[in-house]
């Protein structure tokens, strides 16, 4: 346990930075300067951590990112560790001023976690007490009875997390069909993971094809937090399906939590940018910020909800009210 032990709070000071900078540009309209502003603080910060990190879920190929790409080494040396980021998930999100806009980062040890090409995934998240009892190949009436059973309600009472895109018409048509309701988001797919995962937040499953860099970071997640992720690859064009198998991917294979993160070490955090359902937003006041955030550990059993005052100014007064 000792990358959770000697990393946790060190991985989340990213995430933390990394909103505070993105939060600055968000509801300003313009969603790449929201990434770039997350993105180079959340490089700045893993530079000065003591790893050796490689980045295996990033911003891109080298040719397509200038920072956070994939293969990139960073930190001060030490204990070597994979490193999977999104720096903003929900870069139009961010930039609309809208929910559930946050910053993610999951670390582990060597080979912890599966390097996926930028391609989609067609993906199935369920919380602790359906995991595996769903199977991604079973029609969906069929996981939505199977989840209503394991949760002890009718498929009546369940929420279901859909990317609200053309693709998903027919998927959204067959979950209303059985009886459950749609939540659909504009971007996310990782908090919303989380939120399946989590008791009391009024969502029970997500459904539907996103990114797989994505579905790599929920998996850390799920896998911290015993819930499940199925998922397969889904790719466009026979340049995508060489480019997976090039990688060592079957687009013909389910893959399962195990799959994406194997690690025996596995910290996950997550920063919000924006209020959301799980996350509170950054919020600013007269010479700081309040930042709130979820750190999870696989091999230390652990989840943490920090509540962070950051004080640029000595000066700063700050008043809480719980």
């Amino acid at each position: 346990m000792e990358i959770e032990r000697r990393l946790v709070l060190e991985v989340v000071r990213v995430t933390e930075q990394a909103a505070l900078a993105a939060s600055r540009l968000a509801g300003k309209g313009d969603k790449e300067a929201v990434d770039e502003a997350g993105t180079q603080a959340m490089r700045r910060v893993l530079n000065e951590l003591p790893i050796k990190g490689t980045v295996v879920i990033g911003e891109g190929e080298m040719d397509e990112a200038p920072m956070l790409y994939i293969g990139e080494v960073l930190g001060q040396g030490g204990v070597e560790v994979d490193i999977a980021v999104d720096p903003v998930e929900g870069t139009t999100t961010a930039a609309k001023g809208l929910p559930n806009a946050v910053t993610v980062i999951a670390i582990s040890e060597k080979g912890g976690l599966f390097h996926a090409p930028d391609m989609y995934m067609e993906k199935l998240i369920v919380p602790p007490p359906a995991a595996g009892l769903v199977d991604l190949s079973w029609p969906v009436s069929a996981n939505l009875k199977a989840l209503a059973l394991a949760l002890q309600r009718s498929v009546e009472d369940l929420v279901v997390v859909v990317l609200d895109r053309p693709r998903h018409e027919r998927l959204i048509r067959e979950i209303r069909e059985a009886g459950a309701r749609v939540k659909l988001i504009s971007d996310g797919d990782v908090i919303a993971a989380l939120a399946a995962a989590i008791r009391g937040t009024g969502v029970h499953a997500v459904m539907g094809i996103g990114g797989a860099p994505e579905g790599v970071l929920a998996a850390a997640a799920l896998k911290c937090l015993g819930g499940e992720i199925q998922a397969r690859f889904t790719p466009q064009n026979e340049e995508e399906r060489a480019r997976l198998k090039a990688m060592g991917g079957d687009e013909n294979r389910i893959y399962r939590t195990e799959d994406l993160a194997p690690g025996r070490e596995i910290v996950f955090a997550a920063t919000g940018i924006t209020d959301g359902d799980i996350l509170q937003g950054v919020r600013f006041f007269g010479g700081g910020a309040r930042t709130h955030s979820i750190v999870l550990g696989h091999a230390t059993r652990t989840v943490r909800f920090i509540d962070s005052i950051h004080l640029f100014e000595t000066e700063a007064r700050v008043t809480i009210r719980v």
